[in-house]
């Protein structure tokens, strides 16, 4: 089947899958893995099959350089006791359980070994999709360490490929494979984001800029692997450092661009990586006999039920050795780490990994076990679709998670901050720019109000959030909920104060003279400063609102150096200032 056809195929089994997952309350990934399954039945859709490079290559450098981008430098640091650990350690000990597993059940231990790198590490795009639910600070927490995982489970599968590929593996061999893996693709990385950045600083229409940040994570990738070095990990360093960069070199039209470019990139490639492992577990099917198949789909329960203990007890042992929060009690802790455990969910890079493993050895013959290794790879994360999908809302549920609150009042507290700078250095940008008193004093106003708003708002909410506390202690204390109140209103904005200074336009003016006297105040810009026209108090209320903007990102950019907000709060208050950037400038400025 010709290119074209996989390739309509592939974009209607995602149109497919995106329509019917909501109204089947299944997730998207099983939907689309299903489809690849029926695909499948179609003789000639069988035989599809992607370069086994291609796959890791192709399909790693965009997802993981999202997850990078959209993940807080803060969270990591804080947490990186919890992350470090989890992110190495945890793999290695799931790498060798699962491969002395499979080894039990049958499988060569080379084979063996490379499915448990496979099915190792949780994958980010999975947790970001499947774990929202979770508090804040746990979620971040389980996307770092699957954005960091990926780099040791790497390191495992080459090791492990070149064992079953007929190569020679000795103690030297992986110790200098770790450490060109680790420091080789931090320092790729570290170069792939300065020639971002060499780049960006250069350019201002949005389409280059977005070009450029699209070839970030293919020349990290690049050059970690022209050393020898782990390629993922490489794309994580770039993606979190232009993370941190990327406010002082793009513009807010790129930025609006690409929060919407991005995620559907993203999106499409992890749908097609689903539907193609459907069609290659069809083609596993079909070579494997049927007495097979059902040992496989045992070895794929008793994998991923492995995983999952392996998971829980490493958690459980490296207790003595994290900082919970205070006032975390033992039982809320272990709570925590069941959650956790389910939560760690297998996705693209396990597909990627399966999907890449050679066909053949070096003396040509075919690589045994790849066939298994494709199998229970698969059948991992279906289980985990199926299962631990479905289960983690009822599980968070039941951890009882302290409510926690720090987003909305980072948020807050931005919102406040930098109101209240816009209003102090209104007055000098004003003079700055040569603005008249109407347009300053409307700006004000304007201005004024939005703080008022953004205290208000925060105010409320507090007083919701205790409430809400109290309703829960009479609840827990069997004494049923609190009276009813009225709802605490929340003030809006005043209402819009119409201009006054200009003049009043009457139905019945028809007389040349007067037209002509309307046309000219209309577009004049050298008449009375008290009767300036419409296009100029346009102009200067555009100019002042953008000195606004950049003087807000300023205050902005602070908080976050100071460590004082979360990077993520931070790109969510950036977005809003993107998009009142955008409207002022209009659209057409960017095209």
């Amino acid at each position: 089947m010709h290119g074209l056809e996989v390739t309509v195929l592939l974009g209607i089994a995602i149109l497919v899958g995106t329509l019917l997952a909501p109204r089947l309350r299944l997730a998207t990934p099983l939907v689309l893995l299903v489809l690849g399954l029926l695909l499948g039945f179609v003789p000639a859709l069988r035989d599809v099959e992607l370069p086994p490079e291609t796959v890791l290559l192709l399909f790693l450098p965009v997802m993981l350089f999202w997850e990078s981008l959209t993940t807080s430098l803060r969270s990591i640091r804080r947490d990186f006791r919890y992350i470090a650990p989890m992110s190495t350690l945890l793999v290695v000990a799931s790498a060798f359980a699962v491969a002395g597993l499979a080894t039990l059940l049958g499988l060569p231990w080379e084979a063996s070994l490379i499915l448990g790198a496979a099915v190792a590490p949780p994958d980010a795009t999975a947790v970001a999709a499947l774990g929202r639910l979770l508090p804040q600070r746990t979620f971040m927490k389980l996307k770092a360490e699957s954005l960091t995982n990926d780099g040791t489970a790497l390191v495992i599968y080459a090791i492990a490929v070149s064992l079953a590929v007929g190569g020679h593996v000795s103690g030297w061999t992986i110790t200098w494979t770790v450490l060109v893996s680790y420091i080789g693709g931090a320092a790729a990385g570290v170069l792939g984001a300065v020639f971002g950045w060499l780049v960006l600083r250069r350019l201002q229409a949005t389409l280059p800029i977005n070009l450029t940040l699209l070839l970030v994570p293919f020349v990290s990738f690049l050059l970690a692997e022209l050393v020898g070095a782990s390629g993922v990990l490489a794309v994580v360093v770039a993606g979190l450092i232009i993370a941190w960069i990327s406010p002082r070199v793009t513009t807010a039209a790129s930025r609006r661009q690409a929060e919407a470019m991005w995620p559907f990139g993203v999106f499409v490639l992890n749908g097609a990586l689903f539907v193609l492992i459907g069609l290659e577990v069809q083609l596993v099917v079909h070579e494997i006999s049927p007495s097979e198949i059902w040992s496989l789909v045992l070895a794929s329960v008793a994998v991923w039920a492995a995983l999952l203990v392996v998971r829980y007890v490493f958690q459980l042992l490296s207790a003595p050795f994290t900082h919970p929060a205070p006032g975390t009690s033992f039982a809320l802790r272990n709570r925590m780490r069941v959650v956790s455990t389910f939560a760690g969910f297998r996705g693209a890079v396990s597909l990627a990994i399966a999907m890449s493993v050679p066909l053949t050895t070096n003396a040509g013959a075919p690589l045994p076990g790849r066939s298994e290794i494709v199998f229970v790879t698969a059948g991992v994360i279906v289980l985990g679709l199926v299962i631990q999908g479905p289960l983690l809302p009822a599980l968070i549920r039941w951890a009882r998670y302290p409510r926690d609150t720090t987003t909305q009042d980072e948020c807050d507290l931005i919102e406040r901050a930098i109101s209240g700078a816009a209003v102090a250095a209104l007055d000098d940008l004003a003079a700055e720019h040569g603005i008249s008193d109407e347009v300053r004093d409307r700006t004000r106003r304007d201005t004024y109000e939005m703080l008022e708003l953004a205290n208000a708002r925060s105010i409320a909410r507090q007083r919701a959030a205790m409430e809400a506390d109290a309703a829960d202690l009479q609840a827990v204390a069997g004494t049923g909920p609190l009276a009813d109140e009225p709802d605490a209103g929340i003030p809006g904005p005043g209402a819009v104060v119409p201009d006054a200074g200009g003049p009043g336009v009457g139905a019945g003016v028809g007389a040349d003279a007067a037209g002509f006297e309307l046309e000219m105040l209309a577009v004049s810009t050298d008449i009375d400063v008290t009767q300036r026209s419409p296009l100029v108090k346009h102009e200067e209320h555009t100019r002042l609102k953008l000195a606004l903007l950049d003087r807000k990102r300023e205050v902005l950019l602070r908080l976050r150096s100071e460590r004082v907000v979360d990077d993520l709060v931070v790109r969510r208050v950036q977005g809003r200032l993107d998009l009142e950037e955008v409207r002022l400038r209009g659209i057409e400025a960017f095209d």
